[in-house]
């Protein structure tokens, strides 16, 4: 049996590829944290509307590209204004064709690095096993050639 779920987002694993080099994008948020672009799915949007809006609102970036046949859902429980709220966070994989960031509000810093040590950075475990996961499924699909 599901559980309830009280809030939706969806984000991107972001990456750049040039030659056989991937580096993955990853943001730090106002709180600190390092993790990848996301925000609330909006009534009624679909969700890979809400990772476009998201990647484009959160880095400037408004071409990626989602690589068919990923798609990572994450969930977890947070306090919020004293009451427990049950989230899940649906991420797919997405190629950028240009690592220039226009960073919102919302962030105090980016950096663009290769899995090892996009890994140390990133703050929480799921984000990590996000990570390894999407770069998993980008080293075993032959559309990427490394």
């Amino acid at each position: 049996m599901r559980r309830k779920v009280d809030e939706r987002s969806a984000g991107a694993v972001v990456y750049y590829q040039e030659q056989k080099s991937i580096e993955y994008l990853l943001l730090k948020y106002g709180a600190g944290h390092w993790d990848f672009p996301k925000g609330h799915i909006e009534k009624n949007e679909m969700e890979i509307d809400a990772v476009l809006r998201e990647v484009r609102e959160e880095t400037g970036i408004d071409r990626i590209e989602l690589v068919n046949g990923f798609r990572k859902v994450i969930s977890y429980m947070f306090m919020k204004e004293g009451r427990l709220v049950r989230k899940e966070v649906v991420f797919y994989l997405g190629r950028s064709f240009s690592k220039h960031v226009s960073l919102s509000q919302e962030h105090l810093d980016y950096v663009w690095l290769p899995v090892d040590k996009a890994l140390e950075k990133l703050t929480f475990k799921t984000a990590k096993e996000t990570l390894i996961e999407a770069d998993n499924f980008l080293r075993n699909h032959a559309h990427v050639q490394i």
